[in-house]
């Protein structure tokens, strides 16, 4: 299985997903945008596409992030989907998978920098791979916006603060607005690069400190991720067999 990142910013890396990929000996590759690297030139030198978070939102321009072109990353993640690769999207990643789709990003009704729970929906705790979950589980957060929805798409997961947290929008299309690859040391750069959302929003209600931040134990959230990713894998070795 070859696996493509495609990476916004240095400080939001790829954490256990990479863990995942490289210990599962797969064939990685990436797109570092912020480095002014090019999208691969097409869609058939990867199996699975692994969109990550950012700063941004798809309404940002080149003229506020010279690197990040919106539409033109929109666009590859819709040639990806169409020609049916396996596509995970995280946090930014999963609002640009819905606009590729032809659903509008939102803004989430609470900020959440941290570690809570989200809860499974009927949906959730019926789909193939997080039926396999706790119908409540600990994730990381660290988003303002969310990803919209299409008439086929299903949340399967929102927290107290989001209301759509994980969506399948195809049986080989998730997107993920928490995020389960947080490791210490991703964390650690998030928390200082943005250190300013810290303490813009220290006051509201789903906000941990950087102290708290760092006392959090990623290591069940990146188990839950290596489930999803398993999941994922074996279906795709069972399409070839």
């Amino acid at each position: 299985m070859r696996i493509h990142f495609i990476v916004h910013e240095s400080f939001e890396s790829p954490g256990a997903i990479k863990a995942w990929a490289e210990n599962n000996n797969l064939n990685i590759s990436y797109t570092h945008l912020y480095k002014g690297e090019k999208l691969p030139a097409s869609v058939n030198d990867f199996d699975c596409l692994v969109i990550m978070g950012g700063p941004q939102s798809p309404a940002t321009t080149k003229q506020e992030y010279p690197h990040f072109d919106a539409p033109k990353e929109i666009a590859f993640i819709k040639e990806a989907i169409l020609s049916e690769k396996y596509v995970l999207g995280v946090c930014l990643g999963a609002q640009l998978i819905g606009e590729a789709l032809g659903a509008k990003f939102d803004h989430s009704p609470h900020r959440e920098i941290g570690l809570f729970d989200v809860e499974l929906t009927d949906e959730g705790k019926e789909d193939p791979i997080f039926s396999q979950f706790p119908s409540t589980f600990s994730v990381g957060h660290w988003h303002g916006d969310m990803p919209g929805l299409t008439p086929e798409s299903q949340v399967l997961a929102y927290s107290k603060g989001c209301p759509r947290q994980v969506i399948r929008y195809t049986p080989k299309v998730y997107g993920f607005q928490c995020h389960f690859e947080f490791t210490p040391e991703a964390i650690e750069g998030m928390i200082t690069h943005c250190n300013d959302e810290l303490e813009e929003y220290k006051a509201l209600p789903y906000i941990q400190s950087a102290e708290v931040l760092r006392k959090n134990d990623y290591t069940p959230v990146n188990q839950k991720l290596f489930l999803f990713l398993d999941a994922m894998k074996s279906d795709f070795e069972s399409s070839k067999a």
